[in-house]
C-alpha cells in the first residue's frame, strides 16, 4: 500500500510513523489522560485498515484526519488536542516552502500527482517540467494573492473547481475558434514576420500549423480550425499546376490538349493535398508548445460550410485525404503505426452525406472506418444543431466546438447583422460539484435548492474573478491572437474589453456529477423515468442562473458539461472525506462527467444517445455524449447505424473504441487494467505482462480528447469499469 506525500511523491505506507506521531502527542499530556500502548496499536491498525479499504493511495492530510477521528473515538481529547496542535504547527512551518518542495519534486520526477494529472504530458521532459514549475508558482500566487480566501477554500474542499489556476496569474483565456480564413486570406504576422496570402495549398497548410502552435502558446485551452478555410487554396495550386504543365509541354514542343493538361494538373493537385494534409498531421503531433505538449487542436470537416461548386469538391478531397491518413495512423519509435491523440477530428453529418444515395456517402463510409480504427472523427449532426443553435434572427447555425466540447453561443455581429463564430473565445470555467450539493442537503429537497443557490452565487463570484482578470488586458500580451487575426485585429495598446461583453465571448459554469446527485436525492438513476424530471429540473435551474447573470452583467454565461479529466478523482476524494462512502454516490474514486449515464450502467448505444440528447439541449456551453464499443473494424455497418442515429437524435457524439500497442512484444490488442499487490490500478499487456507505461501506447478517450496511459487512479478506475453499449 502506498501514500501520497505533501510534495506529491508516492511512497510505501509506513505505519510506524503514525504510531510515532501519536506517541509524541501522548507523551505531552498528563499520565491520567494518556492512551495505553494497546490503544495506540489499535488506532494505527484501524487507520491502516481504512486506508486499505479506500483502494487508492491516500495523501498525508487524509491519513492524519483518520488518526484524529480514531483518537476522538476513544474520548482521548487531551491527546487529540496535542495531535491537532502539532499538525497546525507543522503546517505553519511548511506554508513558507510548500511551493519549493513541489517544484523540487517535479524536477526529480518524484511527484506522482503531477505524473497522473494530464494524460498527454510527459513530466520527465524539461519543457513540461518548466511549465509545471511555472504552474506551481502561478497556483501559489493565485491562492495567496489573486483569489478571495473563501473561493480558494471551496476549491480545495471540492465544493467547486476553479479550473486552470496554474495559468490564472497571467492574463490568458481558455479556448477559441481560430479565424484561419481571415489570417490566410488577408495575411498575418508570426513572430514579427509578415505572412502574406499563400500561393499554394501546401503553403497554406504550413502557415496553418504555425498559427496553431502560436495560438496554443498564448492560451491554455483547446482551439479549432476548419478545413473549409484551406479549401480555396486547392484551386490556387490547380491553376499554378495547369500553367506549369502547359509550359513544360510547350518547351518540349509536344502537342497537348486542354483535357490532358487538366488531367496531369489534377494528379499534381492530389499529390499536393496529400503533402499538405500530412504536414498538418505530423506538424501538430510533433510541435511542442510552450507548455510542453502538442497543441490541443480540433479539425472541423463540414461540407456545407462552403457553397456548391469547385470549392466544395476540393473540400471533399481534403476531407477524404485527412480520413485516409488518420486511418493509416502515425509511426511510433518502433516504426509501428499507432493512433495519434491529435489533431482531434470532427465530421458533420448532413443531408448530402447521411444516406447511401447521397452525394458524399463515400466520405461517411470512410469516416466510419476511421472511427473504428482510430477513434475519430467525432460527429456533429447538422440537423440537430440547426434546431438548437438559433440566433436572434431566428436562424439556426452549425459550427464546431472550441477544442473538445466547449461551444460558443449563437451571436450576430451588431455592425453587420451577420452571424459570427470564428475569432470568438471562452473566458474560463468554474465547475459546481452537484454531488456535494446533494450530500450537504442530507436529502432534504428544500435544503438542496437553498445550498444550490448558495453554491451558484459562489460560482458566479469565481467566474467574475476570471472575467476581471481579463478585463483591461492589452492586445500586446498575445499579438497573434488580438492584433493579427486569430481572434481579432485590435491596435497595439488597445484592451480586450470590447470582446468580453455582449455575447462576443462566453464564460462557462461547469457542472459535474448529475448522475450521483440524482441518485442521492431520489434513490434512483437519472435514467429512471421517475428520477429524470428531477435531473432536468437541476439542469434548468443551472441554465436559469446563467440567464440571470447574463442579464445582470452583459456577459454570456453558459452552462458547460465539464470533462474534469483529473478533477473527477479530486472531487471523489473530497466527497469521501466529507461524507464517507455512500453506495452508488461516493463509493467510487471518480464521479460521473456532466450529465452522462454512469459508466457501469447497462444501457444500449441508441437508448443512451437518445436519453442524453435532452441534457445536451440544456448544456449550451458545451457537451458531448459517447458510446463505449468493442473493436468495430469488422462491423462498419454497426458504426454507420450509430452515426445515422446521431444525425437524427443528438447534436454531438463519439464512439469510444480501443487502440493499443505494447512496445515490448508487439501486441496490438486491448491493454488491460489490473490491481498490483498494493491495490494500485496499473496497465498490463495481457500478452507479455509488460507494466512499464513508457513501453506501451494506450489510447482512450476520457474528456473529449484522446489521452494516453498516464491517468490518475480515479480516471483509471472509471475506464476499467466502463460497460459496452454496443
Amino acid at each position: 500500500m502506498k501514500i501520497i506525500k505533501r510534495n506529491g511523491a508516492e511512497v510505501i505506507f509506513d505505519q510506524s510513523k503514525i504510531t510515532a506521531a501519536i506517541e509524541k502527542a501522548n507523551n505531552e499530556v498528563v499520565s491520567k489522560d494518556r492512551l495505553s500502548d494497546e490503544d495506540i496499536d489499535n488506532i494505527t491498525n484501524n487507520v491502516k485498515y481504512q486506508c486499505e479499504k479506500m483502494k487508492r493511495a491516500l495523501n498525508v492530510e487524509e491519513i492524519q484526519n483518520l488518526v484524529e477521528n480514531e483518537i476522538m473515538k476513544l474520548n482521548a481529547f487531551a491527546v487529540a488536542r496535542k495531535y491537532i496542535t502539532y499538525r497546525y504547527m507543522r503546517a505553519l512551518v511548511r506554508k513558507s516552502n510548500t511551493t519549493d518542495e513541489q517544484i523540487l519534486s517535479l524536477i526529480e520526477c518524484a511527484n506522482e500527482e503531477v505524473k497522473q494529472e494530464n494524460s498527454n504530458k510527459n513530466p520527465t521532459v524539461n519543457s513540461v517540467q518548466r511549465d509545471y514549475m511555472a504552474g506551481e508558482v502561478s497556483k501559489d500566487i493565485t491562492k495567496r494573492l489573486l483569489l478571495p480566501g473563501h473561493i480558494v477554500k471551496a476549491h480545495e474542499e471540492g465544493i467547486i473547481h476553479f479550473h486552470d489556476s496554474d495559468y490564472f496569474a497571467q492574463h490568458m483565456h481558455n479556448c477559441c475558434l481560430v479565424n484561419l480564413e481571415d489570417m490566410l486570406q488577408n495575411g498575418t504576422v508570426i513572430s514579427e514576420t509578415m505572412i502574406e496570402r499563400p500561393k499554394s495549398f501546401s503553403t497554406a497548410c504550413n502557415i496553418a500549423t504555425q498559427i496553431i502552435a502560436q495560438v496554443a502558446s498564448s492560451q491554455y485551452g483547446g482551439q479549432s480550425i476548419s478545413l473549409s478555410h484551406l479549401a480555396p487554396f486547392v484551386d490556387v495550386s490547380r491553376q499554378k499546376f495547369r500553367k506549369e504543365v502547359r509550359e513544360e509541354f510547350e518547351q518540349e514542343n509536344i502537342p497537348v490538349t486542354e483535357e490532358q493538361i487538366n488531367e496531369l494538373a489534377e494528379y499534381r493537385v492530389r499529390k499536393e493535398i496529400n503533402r499538405g494534409v500530412q504536414m498538418i498531421q505530423y506538424q501538430v503531433i510533433t510541435l511542442m508548445t510552450t507548455n510542453g505538449q502538442a497543441p490541443f487542436v480540433t479539425v472541423f470537416m463540414y461540407l456545407n460550410e462552403v457553397p456548391d461548386g469547385q470549392v466544395k469538391d476540393d473540400l471533399a478531397l481534403i476531407i477524404e485525404e485527412t480520413l485516409n491518413q488518420r486511418i493509416l495512423g502515425v509511426k511510433n519509435e518502433n516504426g509501428v503505426y499507432v493512433t495519434p491523440a491529435f489533431p482531434k477530428l470532427i465530421y458533420v453529418l448532413e443531408e448530402d452525406n447521411i444516406s447511401e444515395d447521397s452525394r458524399y456517402w463515400y466520405l461517411t463510409e470512410l469516416a466510419a472506418k476511421c472511427t473504428a480504427k482510430r477513434m475519430v472523427p467525432d460527429y456533429i449532426s447538422e440537423k440537430k444543431m440547426l434546431e438548437l443553435k438559433v440566433d436572434k434572427n431566428n436562424e439556426g447555425h452549425c459550427y464546431t466546438c472550441m477544442g473538445c466540447r466547449s461551444f460558443l453561443t449563437p451571436y450576430v455581429d451588431p455592425k453587420t447583422n451577420q452571424p459570427k463564430y470564428y475569432g470568438r473565445f471562452n473566458q474560463g470555467v468554474v465547475t459546481i460539484n452537484l454531488v456535494d450539493v446533494a450530500c450537504s442537503s442530507q436529502g432534504d429537497m428544500k435544503e438542496f435548492w437553498r445550498i444550490m443557490d448558495e453554491r451558484l452565487a459562489l460560482c458566479k463570484e469565481a467566474l467574475m474573478c476570471r472575467h476581471n482578470r481579463l478585463k483591461g488586458t492589452v492586445s500586446d500580451v498575445a499579438p497573434i491572437l488580438w492584433q493579427y487575426g486569430a481572434l481579432a485585429r485590435l491596435q497595439k495598446g488597445e484592451t480586450l474589453d470590447q470582446l468580453l461583453y455582449g455575447g462576443y465571448s462566453t464564460i462557462s459554469l461547469g457542472y459535474a456529477g448529475l448522475c450521483e446527485c440524482v441518485k442521492y436525492m431520489t434513490g434512483k438513476s437519472h435514467t429512471d423515468p421517475e428520477a429524470t424530471p428531477f435531473a432536468l429540473e437541476v439542469m434548468q435551474h443551472l441554465n436559469d442562473a446563467c440567464a440571470l447573470w447574463k442579464a445582470q452583467e452583459n456577459i454570456d454565461f453558459s452552462l458547460y458539461g465539464t470533462p474534469i479529466e483529473s478533477t473527477t478523482y479530486k472531487f471523489a476524494k473530497c466527497l469521501q472525506k466529507r461524507f464517507g462512502k455512500i453506495p452508488g454516490v461516493t463509493d467510487k474514486n471518480y464521479i460521473t462527467n456532466s450529465y452522462h449515464v454512469n459508466v457501469t450502467e447497462e444501457i444500449d448505444a441508441f437508448t443512451k444517445l437518445t436519453f442524453e440528447s435532452q441534457f445536451q439541449k440544456l448544456s449550451p456551453g458545451g457537451a458531448i455524449s459517447y458510446v463505449e464499443v468493442p473493436n468495430m473494424q469488422d462491423n462498419i455497418e454497426a458504426v454507420l447505424a450509430v452515426m445515422k442515429h446521431i444525425y437524427e437524435h443528438i447534436m454531438y457524439a463519439e464512439l469510444n473504441t480501443k487502440s493499443d500497442y505494447c512496445m515490448e512484444c508487439g501486441y496490438d490488442g486491448e491493454i488491460q487494467i489490473k490491481e498490483d499487490k498494493d491495490g494500485k490500478l496499473i496497465w498490463v499487456c495481457p500478452n507479455c505482462g509488460n507494466t512499464n507505461q513508457d513501453k506501451m501506447s494506450v489510447a482512450r478517450r476520457t474528456c473529449g480528447y484522446i489521452g494516453t496511459q498516464f491517468w490518475n487512479q480515479g480516471r483509471t478506475q472509471e475506464i476499467k469499469e466502463r460497460v459496452l453499449h454496443l
